[in-house]
């Protein structure tokens, strides 16, 4: 099986396209939430996802853009966006949106899938101190998590652990990375944002995961950000979120 992972897409459907048109044909495409929120097209990027997402899991900006919890909490340009999509969501996608699980949710008997730590949906999993704890406690082999928008992996391979970090060599043109997974390994994978990076990449990031080949790919590709740019422009929404966009932070 060939899974397509995404996560933390937030409204920008420039981005998602491109990414859905370069993973090509896969078996399943698990979404690993923060779907909505900071972006101009949350009800497009909802309008794509809901027909072929086989697994979809919450994120805390699709929570509060939806009205399930308050954005207490959110820095001011985060809340103003929020606020932004939750009035322009239409009345159908506001309510599949209320009704996605909180993760981790079971994708294969192997794997799980969640937006933050799989011990809690909102704890961010930046270093291997971060990983540790869910390493031992997760319930599958592999997690797979966003939430951070860093593209990377924390495995454990007893008695070693490793932090992996994709090696691209350039910034302007589709690259991968690829680790291995094997049976008896435990891993804690990022497959990074879709369409809010915030690792210096502006490229959009997602993974393959091949279960037959025991393998994890990860992705980088170019996409049209001047479009998603235009697009955040024309909603009013704060500047900041269409500068950033091109420098991946």
């Amino acid at each position: 099986m060939r899974a397509l992972v995404v996560s933390d897409i937030h409204g920008n459907l420039q981005a998602l396209q491109a990414v859905l048109a370069a993973a090509g044909q896969v078996d399943a495409v698990w979404n690993l939430g923060d779907m909505v929120g900071y972006g101009a097209n949350p009800n497009e990027v909802i309008d794509t996802l809901r027909p072929i997402a086989a697994l979809n899991v919450r994120g805390n900006h699709d929570r509060v853009c939806c009205g399930l919890t308050s954005s207490y909490g959110f820095n001011p340009v985060a809340a103003e966006a929020a606020a932004w999509t939750a009035r322009h969501l239409t009345p159908e996608n506001l309510m599949w949106l209320r009704e996605v699980p909180q993760g981790p949710l079971n994708a294969t008997e192997r794997v799980l899938c969640a937006h933050g730590s799989p011990l809690h949906e909102d704890h961010y999993i930046i270093s291997m101190r971060d990983a540790w704890t869910p390493l031992q406690r997760m319930a599958g082999e592999i997690t797979f998590f966003g939430h951070t928008h860093v593209q990377g992996a924390f495995s454990q391979d007893a008695p070693e652990w490793q932090e992996v970090r994709p090696v691209y060599s350039s910034k302007n043109q589709a690259e991968s990375f690829s680790f291995d997974v094997p049976p008896g390994t435990r891993h804690l994978i990022n497959p990074g944002s879709v369409g809010q990076p915030r690792d210096g990449d502006w490229r959009a990031g997602f993974a393959i995961y091949d279960s037959e080949a025991e393998r994890v790919t990860f992705f980088r590709i170019p996409y049209d950000v001047a479009a998603a740019q235009a697009a955040i422009r024309a909603a009013k929404l704060p500047e900041r979120l269409a500068t950033r966009l091109a420098t991946g932070r």
